[in-house]
């Protein structure tokens, strides 16, 4: 049964959870083995690494102030240091929920569609820097277009406020030798 709850100008349809059943087309599989070292968290295997290192697309999960699941689609950096650099403008909604909320999901996934690395972390450092913050959504973009990028968005990443986080992996799985 649906209820429905008004709040302002908005409608909400609140709709019963389906009950849990496994999907036809999900294999059974084991729990992810993943080396963990206490201190710098899982290790990343050269496979996870090299996947990591081509410029894909990825989607991140925030939580917004009511709690609800919010997702973008972003570029990011794999560091040396195994962390996950992000960019943003400061005006969008999803930094404002990391900087409030320091949880993230990533998925970033395969140019085949199929093959795919999840990641659940926390973010580890802000920079607000504006110099700083510029640099990195530049050398993002020369990561993305290796050909160079449109002057227009070199211009346009110059006219807006920048904020990079760096995001510390907690867990990761990946959907890479299936």
């Amino acid at each position: 049964m649906m209820q429905t709850k008004h709040v302002a100008l908005w409608t909400i349809r609140c709709v019963p959870p389906a009950p849990e059943r496994t999907l036809d087309y999900h294999r059974a599989m084991e729990p992810a083995q993943i080396p963990m070292d206490a201190a710098a968290g899982p290790a990343l295997t050269e496979t996870v690494r090299a996947f990591l290192r081509q410029p894909l697309f990825a989607t991140i999960a925030t939580t917004d102030g009511a709690g609800a699941a919010r997702q973008a689609v972003i570029w990011y950096r794999l560091e040396d240091d195994g962390r996950i650099l992000v960019n943003s403008r400061v005006s969008r909604f999803w930094p404002a929920h990391l900087q409030r909320d320091g949880r993230a999901s990533l998925a970033v996934i395969g140019s085949d569609g199929y093959s795919w690395v999840g990641i659940v972390g926390h973010v580890d450092d802000v920079d607000v820097d504006p110099a700083r913050a510029l640099a990195d959504i530049e050398a993002l973009a020369w990561r993305y277009h290796p050909d160079g990028p449109d002057p227009a968005d070199l211009d346009s990443y110059r006219a807006h406020p920048r904020i990079t986080f760096r995001i510390a992996i907690d867990r990761i799985h990946d959907h890479l030798e299936d």
